[in-house]
Order: C-alpha cells, then structure tokens, then sequence
C-alpha cells in the first residue's frame, strides 16, 4: 500500500477528556451560542463579525488579537457579536505550504499531528478563558469536529469542501451555525443545495460508526467571491448579487435564510485593504432594501495585530504567515465604522 500508517492517534472523547473545557467557560458557550443563533433566525438585530488572522498559527499572538477583540467587544456589543476567527486548518490549492496548527504547532517544524490537536484545542480553550469570546474555525476535515464541537460557535465551510458530500453531512449534525460558502466557480445553486443538505436529516458513516444527524436549520450561505475560467476574480457582494441570492432562497424551502459576506478571498481579489470598502458597500445595501437588510447578517474580515503577510520565518509578531490581513488600527476602526451603520 502507498500509505504508511504512522501511529494511532488519540479519539476525540479522550482529547477532550484530558483537556476539557472548564464548566465556567461551557456557561459562556452556551450563552454565546443563543445569541449568535438568534441572529440566524431573526430573533435579534444585531450584526455579525466574524474577524481575525487567516490562519491561527501562534498561540499568543492569536489570544493577544482576541483580547483586543474583547475591549473593542464592551462598546459595541449592544449592536454587534464579535466572533473571532480561529483558523487552525488552512486549505491549500496545490497542497502546498502551511497547513494550519494542527499540522504544524510550529510553523517552522514537521508536522506533529497529536501535539497539533493539542495545540489547536489549548489555544480556543485559552482564547475563552481570556476574553469571553467563543470562536469560529474552518471544518476542513469532518472527522476532526469532534475534536472541537464543544468549543465552537460558528463553523465556516470553504468554497472547495462545500460540494463534498461528507461535509455537508457532518454539518447536518452541528448545533451551532455553519456557513456554506460559494464554491470557487460562483454557482450559487450548489451553495444553496448545501445548505438544504444540511438542513435536513442523514445517516452515514462517521469515524467508525454508523450514525443519524437531526438536520441543522442554522446553516446559511456565505457569499466570497468567485473565480473564472481565465483565473479572473469575480467579486459577488453586489447589491445585485444579494437581490439574486434573495430571490434565489424565495424559490427553496429553507429554513432561517441568512447570508454572511466573506469580504477578502474573491470577492477582493485578495488585496486585504479592500475588505474596508466592501464592508462598508455591503452595509449600505442594507440601508437601501430592508430585505436584504434582513437577509444579510454579517461579515468575514481578515484582520491581524500586523498588516500584509510573511513568509513562514519572517520574524514578525501577529503578521499572517498565510493571506495577507488587515492591521489592527485598521480592524478596529472598521468595527466601529459597522456599528455606526446599525
């Protein structure tokens, strides 16, 4: 075989066990939890961020942006939920480059798969008891949700996974929100014919086991820009974009219609400092068409303590090693720009 079985690694049940969450911060996630799923549902007007490092390579300087976070967090929390972006498996095109902390707890060293699980459940562990504020992450790989569904409050799916049948089932079984987002190609139909996958019930195989999933009506669409064929980036947070995405969820019997804008990847064309003005174009198509206003409940920033990015090694505390990001000074005063549109 063409696969070298190199150790057996510990279940989720036993990572969680020896690492469990303290019973103070499950108090915190479950309110977390409901105030985040009201936004989904309708209950609550407040506004969605979802904001942090492309990928969460250093533990500390992770929890230093989220802490951050949290003081900008207490004067704005009376229109927005702040929900840190904690990144800790990042999807490469050509397989090449940094994986993410569970492949890497250190960047600059060989994949070590068990001290990666342990890193990537201390760092959101650490993140909560500092700053009160749970986190989303990528579900890149379904079989490794187990190993972070009590910590998480929102899951985002990327736009090369959301076809993947496996995924779309592993979702069907969350309790907390998770994002569809567009596949590269832009097809918003396969976006949606995701979320309605996720949305209803399913048995399947899921490590080892045979299992039933109840369905989860808080999954919703993320909007993030395509690509086409001649590797153009077509941007898709257009006012016109979210009149089609609207009418488009008139025509599908789905439960809670919601959409997060994704405003780096495609839509800007990954040049970070237009995430500022996308954000802004999005809350003012909301100002203008109370539907959208009602369909579109937040947004995807890639923000750090360091503007731009560097090569892994660079040296240079809270700077993506990964997609370039927004500064800090920057990030904060996006924040406080989208409370004043609310």
């Amino acid at each position: 075989m063409s696969f070298e079985f190199v150790k057996k690694l510990p279940t989720p049940e036993e990572i969680r066990n020896e690492f469990a969450l303290p019973q103070e911060l499950v108090k915190i996630k479950e309110e977390r939890d409901a105030e985040i799923a009201d936004v989904i549902t309708g209950k609550s007007n407040k506004f969605l961020v979802i904001i942090g490092p492309c990928s969460a390579d250093n533990e500390d300087s992770v929890c230093d942006y989220i802490n951050r976070l949290t003081k900008v967090n207490e004067k704005v929390k009376d229109k927005l939920i702040l929900i840190p972006r904690i990144y800790t498996n990042k999807p490469r095109t050509t397989g090449e480059g940094y994986k993410g902390i569970v492949h890497q707890p250190d960047p600059e060293k060989k994949p070590d798969f068990l001290a990666g699980l342990i890193a990537m459940r201390k760092m959101h562990i650490r993140a909560i008891q500092e700053s009160g504020l749970t986190a989303a992450d990528e579900m890149l790989y379904p079989e490794n949700w187990r190993y972070l569904s009590d910590i998480l409050s929102y899951v985002a799916i990327g736009a090369r996974s959301v076809e993947d049948q496996q995924h779309r089932l592993t979702v069907s079984g969350f309790d907390v929100p998770a994002g569809m987002k567009n596949p590269t190609s832009g097809d918003l139909s396969v976006m949606l014919n995701s979320v309605y996958a996720a949305q209803h019930p399913h048995s399947f195989i899921y490590r080892g086991w045979e299992v039933n999933t109840t369905g989860n009506e808080l999954t919703h669409t993320v909007l993030r820009g395509a690509t086409n064929k001649h590797g153009n980036n077509i941007p898709n947070y257009h006012y016109e974009d979210l009149n089609l995405l609207l009418e488009m969820y008139g025509k599908m019997d789905l439960k809670n219609p919601a959409c997060v804008i994704d405003a780096n990847h495609s839509n800007s064309g990954k040049q970070f400092e237009q995430q500022i003005r996308i954000v802004k174009e999005v809350m003012h198509s909301r100002k203008l068409n109370q539907e959208i206003h009602g369909l579109v409940k937040g947004v995807m920033v890639e923000s750090y303590l360091v503007e731009g990015c560097q090569k892994v090694g660079g040296g240079v505390y809270g700077k993506s090693i990964t997609d370039p990001c927004l500064g800090w000074e920057d990030s904060e005063r996006l924040i406080y720009d989208i409370a004043e549109y609310e």
